[in-house]
């Protein structure tokens, strides 16, 4: 058994209110901003907003489509959001703060792993996930990014 951790961070040019208001979005601005490759729903159960909020997730992972149901929390309202897999227990967390004129986003998910499953899993998921994080950081730049200058984003 082991804990796994897979993480990515960014500095956005854009206000932190903006920026989070987006990731808490979970009707219109966090699915805009997560990569088609790997993400291939996210539905909203209850809610939409924020705390409260369940939704549904299908991924693909290693050539196999997987489905997580999460509950989201504040636990620190504009600054902290909080995606618990009901089932598992995984946390992907989205902390927001101010950076110089900008705002730096670090995506950090954790879970616990078991057998030889588990240990697989452990030493594949975070690089891969880290790279989506990456991706989904920059898709998050480029619009938080264009709502400020009011351009389109590309």
């Amino acid at each position: 058994m082991g804990d796994v951790r897979a993480t990515a961070s960014l500095v956005i040019q854009a206000p932190p209110k903006l920026v989070y208001g987006i990731l808490a979005d979970y009707r219109q601005g966090h699915p805009s901003i997560l990569p088609r490759r790997a993400f291939l729903s996210l539905d909203v159960e209850e809610g939409g907003v924020g705390a409260g909020t369940v939704i549904r997730v299908r991924m693909k992972v290693f050539g196999v489509t997987r489905q997580m149901r999460a509950r989201v929390s504040e636990p620190m309202s504009g600054r902290l959001l909080v995606e618990t897999d009901v089932d598992t227990g995984l946390t992907t967390t989205f902390d927001v703060y101010p950076e110089g004129k900008g705002t730096r986003v670090t995506i950090l998910t954790q879970w616990v792993t078991r057998g030889l499953r588990g240990w697989a899993e452990g030493l594949l998921a975070p690089r891969f996930l880290e790279r989506l994080y990456e991706e989904e950081l920059q898709n998050l730049a480029r619009l938080a990014e264009s709502r400020v200058s009011g351009a389109r984003p590309a």
